[in-house]
């Protein structure tokens, strides 16, 4: 049986950004003990951090929403959220997630969003929803497959969400 999962045909950088919002919109809140997970997969410049810096504004952050590229982790600490943005293209091998204390932020209350979780392969904790995106001429394709029972709610969240529905294709 395969999982839920939405298509969006995102023809621009503002498409790809208001994906970024829906999904701030309909995150069903940090209930789950080990927080909440997303693992954003796709080429470099895709649009990966472009997503997230989009889900980061929509979540109230103000302050300046830097790419983990080389810092590896960029944490978001809201009222009663804390945002952990990781990039793990860097990574030499899954042995290297240990050092960067990544395990720890799997708690109650978090949000963990993952560029390049390939890179960790299995020592990576399932995401709650995964996407992916592609190149699709000047646009892009994207995929949300859900990967929890959390990851369910949210999916229908964003189906909700009236300013996705002209990006929606299934």
């Amino acid at each position: 049986m395969t999982a839920p999962s939405l298509l969006f045909d995102l023809p621009d950088v503002a498409a790809t950004e208001e994906l970024g919002g829906a999904m701030a919109r309909g995150f069903p809140g940090a209930t789950a003990p080990q927080g909440s997970s997303v693992h954003l997969s796709g080429e470099l410049g895709v649009g990966k951090t472009a997503c997230v810096r989009s889900l980061l504004r929509s979540f109230g952050v103000s302050t300046r929403v830097r790419s983990p590229t080389y810092s590896l982790i960029e944490t978001y600490v809201l009222a009663a959220l804390t945002v952990v943005h990781v990039d793990l293209y860097r990574l030499r091998s899954p042995a290297d997630l240990d050092d960067l204390g990544l395990r720890e932020q799997f708690v109650a209350g978090s949000l963990i969003l993952i560029e390049w979780p390939v890179r960790a392969a299995a020592a990576l904790p399932p995401a709650d929803l995964e996407l992916t995106l592609d190149y699709h001429g000047a646009g892009r394709h994207a995929r949300l497959v859900v990967g929890s029972a959390l990851g369910g709610i949210w999916l229908e969240n964003l189906l909700r969400d009236s300013r996705l529905m002209p990006y929606l294709s299934n």
